[in-house]
Parts: C-alpha cells; sequence; structure tokens
C-alpha cells in the first residue's frame, strides 16, 4: 500500500473527454523543456506540454501509461493537471496516423528553421564567417550551411 502522505491527485483532460482521474506517488512527463519528473509538494509551476509519453507511478501498484500531444501542465502541491490537445492509451494508437503527424511536426520545426535563417540577417553570413552586423554562434552556422 502507498504512503499517503505521498499521493497526489492527477487529471488528464483533454477537449472532448475527462481522460484520466486518479492518484500517484509521482509523474513523469515531456515538457517544451525536457522530460519532468515530479512528486507530491512540488512547487507550483506551469509548463507546456509536449508530445510524448505519460507515466502515473503509485508504489505497489503497476504504473499508467499513456500518450499525449501538446498542451499545458499545471503542477501543485497536491494536484497535477495536464490540459492535452489528445490523450490516448497505448492501445488505442493508430500507428501510422502518429508517424504521420510526427513528419509533420519534423516538416514544421524544418520551415519555422528555415524561415528563421533565410531572413535578411542570414545574407550576411557566408562562408563560416560571422558579420560583425550579426553574431551567430557555430551550430547557427552549421545549421545554415548544413541544415542541421
Amino acid at each position: 500500500m502507498a504512503d499517503e502522505s505521498k499521493i497526489f491527485k492527477v487529471e488528464i483532460i483533454t477537449p472532448d473527454r475527462i481522460f484520466y482521474t486518479g492518484e500517484g506517488d509521482m509523474i513523469e512527463f515531456t515538457t517544451a523543456s525536457g522530460e519532468l519528473g515530479v512528486y507530491k509538494k512540488h512547487i507550483p509551476l506551469t509548463t507546456v506540454l509536449a508530445p510524448g509519453i505519460v507515466k502515473i507511478h503509485k508504489e505497489g501498484e503497476e504504473d499508467v501509461v499513456a500518450a499525449v500531444h501538446s498542451g499545458f501542465a499545471e503542477i501543485l502541491p497536491d494536484k497535477v493537471t495536464l490540459l492535452a490537445e489528445i490523450a490516448e492509451w497505448p492501445d488505442e494508437i493508430d500507428k501510422g496516423r502518429a508517424e504521420a503527424a510526427e513528419g509533420a511536426h519534423d516538416d514544421c520545426v524544418m520551415a519555422a528553421a528555415i524561415t528563421y535563417y533565410t531572413m535578411p540577417q542570414a545574407e550576411y553570413v557566408q562562408n563560416n564567417e560571422v558579420s560583425e552586423e550579426f553574431e551567430y554562434s557555430q551550430d547557427d552556422l552549421d545549421f545554415i550551411n548544413y541544415g542541421g
């Protein structure tokens, strides 16, 4: 049995349903800044939820695992709420649709990067030299010249 002093409420909500309501002693999910693990009494935080796997742990029970798409996470000391565009149980995932969505996401990221790096200031970057007018890191130069 789980130690009740470590248990907090967890909700995953999508536009069309309350996907999950339960409890856990830890939750792991992906944010725009990276992976995050949360225990009870975490400092209040609101963050951007990134596509990925959510794992809800509760001592003595099997982990609850789901896939979520973009949204927001609200973390309070006694509750974590994920507001996701999409949430699915592993057996609900359509592999073909998921791969197409991943490809579309990659295309959007590349389009945004190309738009950014083809703006007028990119004209000043030639032959791996940095213009005095604009400052670029070596990673920026590599991306411009080699696409990533």
